[in-house]
């Protein structure tokens, strides 16, 4: 399981790392953890959150999250009745 995580982590990274190339791996992690709103020391920066953040940097703005996208509804009348049971998948 670390070896898929890890090669989703370097996939992730290499376009992120790619649009700075003069910085270092530590001010990649550091540029990273300051737009996740990361304020704690670098040493507690998780590589869910890392993972995470690059995934959401990809994506545009009005985008749903990842994992979302399976229950996104565009209609809150028609989720609204989907979760009441009252209109069937």
């Amino acid at each position: 399981m670390r070896s898929r995580r890890l090669r989703e982590l370097l996939e992730l990274l290499q376009p992120y790392w790619s649009k700075d190339p003069e910085l270092n791996l530590t001010q990649v992690l550091q540029k990273i953890a300051a737009e996740a709103g990361f304020h704690k020391p670098l040493a507690e920066l998780t590589d869910e959150v890392v993972i995470y953040h690059l995934k959401m940097s990809s994506l545009g703005r009005h985008e749903p999250v990842p994992g979302v996208q399976k229950d996104y509804e565009e209609d809150f009348k028609t989720a609204l009745l989907k979760a009441r049971g009252i209109i069937k998948e």
